[in-house]
């Protein structure tokens, strides 16, 4: 079997014959197909895709495939991609004060549990809040947030994201509210972790609202941005029991561990094309 895999995802609207057409494009051009799921949402009304494949064939070509694919796809009016799945994705990492979730990603990433090319890290803090980890062969990029200037401060942000040729942004836990232009820029390619099972306790203090409210389950939450605060699309989520002997500061303590995993899987999904949006929901496949 060759070892080189390609990755097909896509929606559209749901109509007889797409499986076919897709099976069949990808056999007509010399591929073999590894695995495939697939999702039909009857409230949409919409078809979801992801399938792995291999050319098999001698002479196939996976540019005139991926050229030559436009066609059924215009036929079903498919959003779609279509990638080799070897190739490392682009993103770039936002952190604050806190800095628990960006530790934990950067250690995924460099015992290769995360594969992918980690552009830049930008901070409203500067570099000595992070001494004690190891940033070595990344560039870090301190932009501070000023009363009154936030627009030059996404300015610059948005001039990184562009030279850099980043694919996706992550805010692990970048705890700053990014204003509608930038979220509008940046719609369907930047994750955030909340320390909250959403959409219960959003804002600032989830775990001090939580801890008023007596709960017995608190959770964490990685979600696309939108220019709606906490509101994105939901992409994975996790929570862990509590009790009334728990602190606010006990609270927090445990859902540090509870953001990072959630994070992690969530970033897992993206960077594997297991992600796809559907409407003002996620459509996340199986790992």
């Amino acid at each position: 079997m060759p070892s080189r895999q390609y990755v097909l995802t896509f929606s559209c609207p749901d109509k007889p014959g797409i499986v076919n057409a897709v099976s069949g494009h990808l056999f007509g051009h010399g591929a073999n197909i590894l695995e495939s799921q697939q999702y039909s949402d009857p409230e949409t009304e919409r078809f979801f895709m992801r399938t792995v494949f291999a050319l098999v064939e001698s002479g196939a070509s996976f540019e005139a495939l991926r050229e030559t694919f436009a066609v059924p796809a215009g036929r079903f009016a498919m959003q779609w991609t279509m990638r080799d799945r070897g190739d490392r994705r682009r993103v770039l990492l936002m952190a604050s004060k806190f800095d628990h979730c960006l530790a934990d990603v950067l250690y995924r990433w460099r015992i290769g549990e995360l594969p992918m090319e980690i552009v830049a890290i930008v901070s409203n803090h500067p570099r000595d809040t992070y001494r004690h980890l190891d940033f070595e062969g990344i560039p870090f990029h301190h932009l501070p947030v000023t009363p009154g200037h936030k627009a030059e401060q996404e300015a610059q942000l948005w001039t990184l994201i562009e030279d850099t040729r980043t694919e996706l942004v992550v805010l692990a836990r970048y705890m700053q509210v990014l204003s509608n232009a930038l979220t509008e820029r940046l719609a369907g390619r930047c994750i955030n972790i909340h320390h909250s099972f959403l959409p219960s306790f959003k804002g600032a203090r989830p775990y001090h609202s939580a801890h008023a409210r007596g709960v017995k389950l608190i959770g964490a939450t990685a979600h696309f941005v939108t220019a709606d605060l906490d509101e994105g699309p939901i992409i994975e989520q996790d929570t862990q029991r509590v009790s009334h002997h728990d602190t606010p500061a006990d609270l927090i303590r445990i859902g540090r561990d509870i953001e990072r995993r959630v994070l992690a899987q969530a970033l897992r999904c993206w960077l594997d094309d297991r992600l796809l949006l559907n409407g003002q929901r996620t459509v996340v496949f199986s790992v």
